[in-house]
């Protein structure tokens, strides 16, 4: 960009000056990228380090900025700020007046309102234009120029800025379209992405199980899924608490609202912040466009924080405030956003041991644990497990394009309801695909293929001592055995010089995806 003092060209050509400038106001959608160009462009005419394009909202007394460009050697530290009682009626003065005007603050201390917008007690360093823009028809906005110096602004500069006001004014109002499209179409993505997602689960006419093993559960969730209030589901790994929050968000007043889940163990600290509460363009490295998050793309609806125990110290602050203030603020932003969500949460672990040992925050606890549900393991409602079992026959042999759909023998189902089943419903969803997958391979087998699960099992679900020989561990076992082992060495660290992905060679981000697929947790 030039930066070099501006130079009055003799003879002046208007009209390549304006179709040069307009060319570069209206040469992008994304207002701050034309706006770079046409500040690059202004200062070989007019002195400018920085441009802006603000709106005055009535509501709070305030100017907010729309689009900023800051010059190369920086912003200034130039921060918008409420008026002041006297600013505002000055300005709602001006924005009343019939005739537009673009305004000369060569010393903006002398200035109420630009001494008010940018809080100034002493003598200030640099000199503003401002000019008036209309959106839709009515006076709100304004962009304004900023010189490095005091006295930098004649009148020659201010005709030439007039020259632009409704190239400025177009540009304003297709920017404010823009960004609502935009909007709109990133919310209806969202929904539509979390729709495919719950397509087939909504087809199920019933939860499986609800009228028998799961009936006191389902009591629960028809007590509950009317209100508002926070929910908290707890049980073993794979139970099946995403179902019940499927079941309680889909039967509640809100079940025409967003459902957003997210697994607070899978997300990184670093970006905790920006995945659950968004953020704004160029708040950090990467931050290349606006970005909603998770609690605001779930307003008026329904926010799922699985794994609500894996959440740090400072991540379990920032929920606290959210449960709080009912308003969440992105990063990178000064704006808090009002967010009407309701929360459920799951977790595997004990909390209250968590609390005891100063691992969990108990003044979160309490409001998160307004109205808990446990689900109970596979092992204490076998009697499920036949309408399971044929349910994920049925899922995953359409998958794998598999039919007719292969029988169970009596006595492989005599096997299945005696073992004790550790990863209870997701284990037998897992157990069904493999033996599928295994009669798959032999030619016209009639019969599902379930192998040696339950072997050194007996019919209370112990161990065994009948077995004569010590069964080899299969390869998921080993895997499962060795990454525990190296959490326990580095005391539940991932990441770092001292962390388990460190000791096992592995890609941090590697290592989290199979503790995830194999539901392990740091302890």
């Amino acid at each position: 960009m030039n930066t070099t003092p501006h130079r009055e060209i003799d003879p002046f050509d208007e009209n390549e000056f304006f179709r040069q400038a307009v060319a570069r106001i209206c040469g992008s959608l994304e207002i701050e990228k034309a706006m770079q160009s046409c500040m690059a462009y202004l200062a070989n005419f007019i002195p400018v380090i920085r441009m802006e394009i603000t709106m005055y909202d009535r509501n709070i007394g305030a100017i907010r900025p729309f689009a900023i460009v800051p010059s190369q050697k920086g912003n200034h530290g130039f921060l918008p700020q409420p008026l002041t009682p006297e600013a505002i009626e000055l300005i709602e003065s001006e924005y009343r007046e019939q005739s537009p005007k673009v305004k000369i603050a060569n010393r903006p201390e002398e200035d109420p309102i630009q001494r008010s917008r940018w809080q100034l007690k002493n003598r200030a360093r640099f000199s503003v234009l401002v000019m008036i823009l209309d959106i839709e028809g009515e006076r709100l906005g304004a962009v304004s120029l900023v010189a490095p110096k005091r006295n930098s602004y004649t009148k020659y500069h201010a005709d030439l800025l007039y020259m632009l006001r409704e190239p400025f004014n177009i540009a304003l109002s297709n920017a404010i379209r823009y960004r609502e499209i935009t909007a709109l179409k990133e919310i209806l993505d969202d929904e539509n992405q979390e729709l495919k997602g719950e397509l087939e689960l909504n087809q199920m006419e019933d939860i499986i199980g609800a009228k028998t093993g799961l009936k006191t559960v389902m009591k629960m969730v028809r007590q509950v899924s009317p209100l508002d209030s926070p929910v908290m589901l707890t049980g073993e790994t794979g139970v099946g608490k995403e179902v019940i929050a499927n079941a309680i968000h889909f039967s509640s007043p809100r079940s025409k609202g967003p459902f957003i889940k997210v697994n607070c163990g899978a997300i990184p600290e670093s970006l905790l912040d920006s995945e659950l509460f968004g953020h704004q363009k160029g708040s950090f490295t990467g931050a290349i466009g606006h970005k909603r998050g998770r609690f605001e793309r779930a307003h008026t609806g329904t926010i799922f924080l699985d794994e609500i125990g894996e959440l740090s110290p400072n991540a379990q602050i920032r929920l606290l405030r959210v449960i709080q203030q009912k308003e969440i603020e992105r990063v990178g932003g000064s704006e808090p956003i009002a967010v009407d969500v309701r929360i459920i949460t799951a977790t595997h672990r004990n909390l209250e041991e968590m609390i005891r040992k100063q691992q969990f925050r108990e003044d979160l606890w309490f409001r998160l644990n307004v109205f808990p549900i446990l689900i109970p393991p596979l092992r204490q409602r076998k009697n499920d497990l036949p309408a399971l079992l044929h349910h994920f026959l049925c899922k995953r042999s359409r998958e794998l394009k598999i039919h007719p759909i292969p029988s169970i023998l009596s006595e492989t189902l005599n096997r299945l309801m005696a073992y004790h089943w550790p990863g209870n419903v997701r284990e037998l969803e897992n157990l069904v695909e493999r033996a599928l997958i295994l009669s798959r391979g032999i030619a016209n087998s009639p019969e599902l293929i379930f192998g040696d699960f339950d072997q050194g099992s007996n019919l209370d679900g112990a161990p065994s001592r009948l077995a004569h020989a010590p069964r080899l561990a299969t390869f998921d076992q080993a895997v499962i055995a060795h990454i525990k082992k190296a959490l326990e060495r580095c005391n539940g660290k991932i990441y770092g010089d001292r962390g388990a992905a460190r000791l096992l060679d592995l890609n941090p981000n590697t290592l989290r995806s199979k503790m995830r697929k194999y539901s392990i947790t740091p302890r």
